[in-house]
Formats: structure tokens, C-alpha cells, sequence
């Protein structure tokens, strides 16, 4: 093999080992590469090579690096061969999770205000699976607890970061093929479009920020 096929031999394996994505900057370090745009070519090369061989596993880029995955193609196989169903998200956490990513930082108050039922229990699940974490405390009275999606979050539903969150039309089809209705603001809450995802200027509420 020549070098250029080596080093992609090289790429493959560390996508291959690690547990987490890793940070283009991270795997400059390790291949020794003197420039970011050197890294990232030698990337594209083995996604594009992977892709054109039809091979099982495509490099994908999520929570702000790279990892192996398996194609979607792929899945009913993977499935087979375990013999389990993957797990799916409840009705009320797809709501909660969904009124989460859109409208973060936010309190447990106003995940329920907007619901309009308790979500205690929706709420223990998301942190314990590790796709909503705590930001920190709002600056108000009795300094209620902030939450917003982790990097977990991410990597469970392959986004590279929140501007990759689908449209609110394509969050209710999401919600709805799963025979769930959208999560809807009750009476006593007026409707208000979902701003885009916060910026860190935005979430200056915070205080005191606990980590993921």
C-alpha cells in the first residue's frame, strides 16, 4: 500500500477506537499534521472512499468532531443480528426534550407551564440518559435550576451542533408519525415562536453553570 492509503488506514482506526467524536483539532495532533485544512482533506477523503465503496460504516461528523457509524442502511441487519428493538424515546420526552432545545436555558416551571402537566419523571429520564443537562440557576426568586441539551443530545440524533435542529413543521411530523401530538402551550400560556438556539451572550441568566 502507499502512504496516501496508509494514512487513511491510520484515520479509520482512531475513528474506529475512540468512545467519543473526536475534535478535528485532536486528530491534527496525532497524524502530526502542520494545518487544520491538511486534516480535515485526509477526513473528506475517507468518507468520500468509504461512501464509494459501499462499505458498512461512514465517517460522520457530530457534537463538533468525527466518529466511525454505521450506515442507516445497515440497520435492520444490526438489529437482527442483536435481536432487539432500538430504544425509542417516550411521547412526553420527545415534547419535553423538543420544548428543551428550542427554548433553552428554561426552567423545569416553564418546560411545565408550556406542557401543561408535571414532568418530574420525563425529566429524571432525559438527565439519566444524559441528552438534557443542568446550565446553572436563573437569576430570579428561589433560583430555580436551568436546563439544555448535552452534547449527548448531539450524538443520540447525529446533529453537528443546534443549528442543525430540524423546523418546528418538521419536529410535529417527527412527533406525529410516532403517533404523539406536538407539544402545545396550554390555556393559560400564550403561543410564542421558538427563537433560533441561544448564543452564549444569551444565556447570561446563568449563574454559577454546572458541568455536563
Amino acid at each position: 500500500m502507499n502512504e496516501e492509503l496508509n494514512r487513511h488506514g491510520v484515520l479509520e482506526a482512531l475513528l474506529f477506537v475512540v468512545e467519543e467524536p473526536l475534535p478535528l483539532v485532536r486528530l491534527q495532533e496525532v497524524l502530526g499534521d502542520e494545518d487544520l485544512a491538511t486534516t480535515e482533506a485526509t477526513v473528506r477523503e475517507l468518507a468520500l472512499a468509504l461512501e464509494n465503496e459501499g462499505r458498512g460504516l461512514m465517517v460522520q461528523e457530530v457534537a463538533g468532531g468525527f466518529r466511525l457509524a454505521t450506515r442507516p442502511e445497515a440497520h435492520p441487519w444490526i438489529q437482527r443480528l442483536q435481536q432487539i428493538k432500538p430504544a425509542r424515546l417516550s411521547r412526553a420526552a420527545l415534547e419535553t426534550l423538543a420544548i428543551i432545545a428550542y427554548k433553552q436555558p428554561i426552567t423545569r416551571a416553564e418546560i411545565e407551564a408550556i406542557r401543561g402537566v408535571d414532568v418530574d419523571g420525563v425529566m429524571r429520564t432525559l438527565l439519566e440518559r444524559g441528552l438534557v443537562r443542568m446550565l446553572g440557576r436563573k437569576a430570579e426568586a428561589g433560583r430555580p435550576i436551568l436546563y439544555g441539551t448535552s452534547s449527548e443530545f448531539l450524538e443520540h440524533f447525529g446533529f453537528k451542533d443546534l443549528g442543525d435542529l430540524p423546523s418546528l413543521r418538521e419536529i410535529d411530523e417527527l412527533i406525529g408519525a410516532s403517533g404523539a401530538e406536538p407539544a402545545r402551550p396550554n390555556a393559560n400560556t400564550a403561543a410564542e415562536p421558538s427563537p433560533a438556539p441561544p448564543s452564549p451572550s444569551e444565556t447570561g441568566a446563568a449563574e454559577g453553570g454546572e458541568p455536563s
